[in-house]
């Protein structure tokens, strides 16, 4: 079984508009809500897939009451952490060909809450093959949690694939207990190396070959339509992606997470766990619903996917 965990999840509210005006009203009629959060894109994408996984975090009140129905909808196990706070909603804009987000900060909670958290998480890490930890923190919780988190998952010998961002990314790849994954984009790698980041794969390599990564084996960085730049243990891969027409890139990111653990968790080749994590976030982008893929495409962009090794014979 497939944990994922959503630290600080949410009702995600898409409003798609042909144009976003300002200082003005917007009217829209096909609004989409859905159990938000990075972690719970993650579940409904694993799923879909027909994968047994359990969504676990913190949230509470009617926000809460609304993601727990729809997960249950779903047929998507959950054993949440419930807090009096209510949980937050998050607003993703979609307009001519951008999007445009709002994001609440969510409920600030307490050192008791976290403590719950973590004897809950424990016990449900004896029940996994591999966990996804996906996300920001809510306010109050420790910014050192995911190392918490991380130190009880490889003490049982379970996987963590970490997909965050800023200081919490940072806290945790200084740590001793690191990560098994991490998927940055460039923009998060630049800031954790203080280094102007290129699609270059030589440019790339030399970043992801920084001693900050040691102990680290697998680094995804996304690269939006021009695909990504991998490094598994010491060996580095480009991946080319079909060009599409993107529809909701909302979730893809997430999307990408869930394919890769579950080609982890089935114990693919490396190349073909490369190749499902790409593939769904591309079935992600042409859905109108975030965190969600038809899976009866999956095989025609499987195919058109190229992964090639990478040889710098100058490092």
């Amino acid at each position: 079984m497939i944990i994922t965990v959503t630290m600080n999840p949410s009702v995600d509210i898409l409003y798609p508009l042909e144009h976003l005006a300002i200082d003005s009203v917007n009217r829209c009629d096909q609004t989409n809500k859905s159990a938000g959060g990075k972690g719970l894109n993650v579940a409904r994408v694993i799923k879909l897939m027909d994968k047994e996984v359990t969504a676990t975090g913190i949230l509470g009140g009617t926000i809460g009451d609304f993601i727990e129905k729809e997960l249950k909808n779903r047929q998507i196990s959950n054993e949440f952490l419930k807090t009096k706070h209510e949980s937050r909603n998050c607003i993703a804009i979609f307009h001519e060909g951008k999007q445009t987000e709002i994001l609440e900060t969510g409920p600030t909670l307490s050192e008791v809450e976290e403590v719950g958290f973590l004897k809950k998480f424990d016990q449900l890490v004896d029940k996994a093959n591999l966990i996804t930890i996906s996300g920001s923190l809510p306010a109050g919780i420790n910014p050192f949690i995911y190392q918490k988190m991380i130190a009880l998952a490889n003490k049982k010998n379970v996987r963590v694939l970490l997909d965050c961002s800023g200081s919490v990314l940072k806290n945790t790849i200084y740590a001793k207990e690191k990560p098994y994954l991490i998927k940055p984009n460039q923009t998060e790698l630049s800031q954790l190396l203080q280094k102007e980041c290129s699609s270059n794969p030589k440019v790339l390599k030399a970043m992801l070959s920084s001693p900050i990564f040691s102990g680290i084996q697998w680094i995804v960085v996304s690269l939006g339509a021009e695909g990504a730049f991998i490094k598994v243990k010491d060996t580095y891969y480009t991946v080319m992606i079909p060009k599409i027409e993107a529809v909701n890139p909302v979730g893809s990111g997430d999307s990408v997470v869930a394919g890769l653990a579950v080609a982890l968790e089935e114990k693919k080749e490396t190349i073909e766990i490369i190749k499902t994590g790409m593939t769904t976030g591309i079935l992600n982008t042409l859905e109108e619903k975030t965190g969600y893929i038809d899976c009866s495409k999956f095989e025609y962009y499987f195919n058109q996917i190229r992964v090639k090794k990478f040889v710098d014979n100058l490092f």
